[in-house]
């Protein structure tokens, strides 16, 4: 029973290695797990209570350290079950207008992935308002010409990176722009949209590089990103929605400043996880792609789609808008450190992405000049 205490120990180290305020993926990835290492946690506390065994110093040591790890993990995850109360109201019945509603389809569709006949069922089906796609090139951008009909507003911006991404909209679209906060590899839009009773509402939409040794070794410009758009939405007096594969978990200390800062809530907490990304593999996967919203909006329905052959599922969220909604509904509160602390990230990541951008501008110039590039 050797391997019980390993894996306790392995499970406390894990659970406080993510309280340790670096920015290197390697800190930042036990953000994700939390789940996993949690039951793995319940699983080893189970066994290290009944091991037949004497109780020596170094079991009630680690049974005590597992305790306090597993009461960190439950206080992370627990916001997200029904056992918490709900940050989002639900539309009774005899509230519905759907003129104050807005529907939309979130997808990570994997650049590689071929299977567009699945989304294209899947948009059909429900017919949602807006349709955003992540990762999507000029090829996916071709498959779904057949929704175009349907959408006639449009923000394609097809990228062969895995960073593209297209916003098809039912309803009208106004002030659209292409933006690239910190990095001209990463876009993302910004659009106000009209819903059908004439009210705007202002519109987010996001991918950030995830931390990671294949994407982004730091998680310095991710959260600089999310914090920079929470920082506008802050000062908005304005309906909002912030949506997107934000390549971050519900629970990280990043996301949660963000809705601190942004006064954004999630109709996630007090309901239930909504598991995106890993499709293929049910036992790793958590939370990577979101809707965040303003405190107007209620919900009336949030589930996770069937699988399109992407590595992420799709998401379908429909709101309500209405001044009865946001009078019983708090934002989150913000202190003096959040403001701080989202001030200091986001300077950080400026700095970050100025120094990168210099690398990469001297690279050029120095290529130019040797003569291994033509201008």
């Amino acid at each position: 029973m050797v391997w019980v205490e390993i894996l306790a120990v392995v499970v406390i180290w894990l659970s406080f290695w993510s309280l340790i305020p670096r920015d290197e993926w390697w800190f930042r990835g036990a953000d994700f797990p939390r789940l996993q290492i949690l039951v793995l946690g319940l699983i080893a506390f189970v066994l290290l209570l009944v091991w037949d065994q004497p109780w020596d110093i170094w079991r009630k040591l680690i049974v005590i350290t597992l305790i306090a790890a597993l009461a960190y993990q439950l206080k992370m995850v627990l916001p997200y079950t029904f056992m918490w109360k709900k940050q989002v109201k639900q539309v009774s019945q005899h509230q519905l207008n759907p003129k104050q509603q807005i529907s939309l389809i979130i997808s990570n569709v994997l650049t590689s992935n071929h299977q567009y006949h699945l989304l294209i069922e899947q948009i059909q089906q429900h017919q949602p308002d807006l349709v955003l796609t992540l990762e999507s090139d000029q090829i996916w951008q071709n498959a779904l010409s057949v929704i175009e009909q349907d959408y006639p507003y449009r923000v394609p911006v097809p990228l062969d990176n895995l960073y593209g991404m297209h916003l098809y909209s039912r309803l009208e679209l106004k002030d659209t722009e292409v933006k690239f906060i910190l990095s001209n590899e990463i876009p993302s839009i910004h659009a106000t949209v009209i819903l059908r009773s004439g009210q705007p509402v202002q519109l987010y939409c996001l991918h950030p590089k995830p931390p990671s040794p294949t994407e982004a070794k730091y998680s310095t410009l991710r959260d600089a990103e999310l914090l920079i758009v929470g920082d506008q939405i802050k000062d908005l007096d304005q309906s909002c929605i912030v949506m997107g594969d934000l390549n971050d978990v519900a629970w990280s200390r990043t996301t949660r400043l963000f809705q601190r800062i942004s006064g954004l809530l999630d109709p996630r907490v007090g309901r239930h996880y909504v598991n995106t990304f890993h499709a293929n593999y049910p036992l790793l996967r958590w939370s990577l792609d979101h809707v965040f919203h303003s405190t107007d909006f209620a919900l009336i329905k949030m589930q996770r789609l069937p699988y399109i052959g992407s590595d992420h599922f799709p998401m379908y969220v429909v709101l309500q808008t209405g001044r009865a909604f946001e009078q019983v509904q708090e934002e989150p509160e913000q202190t003096d450190a959040d403001e701080k602390e989202a001030q200091e990230a986001i300077q950080e990541g400026i700095e970050k992405a100025e120094k990168e951008e210099k690398i990469v501008t001297d690279k050029i110039a120095q290529d130019y000049k040797n003569g291994t590039k033509m201008p």
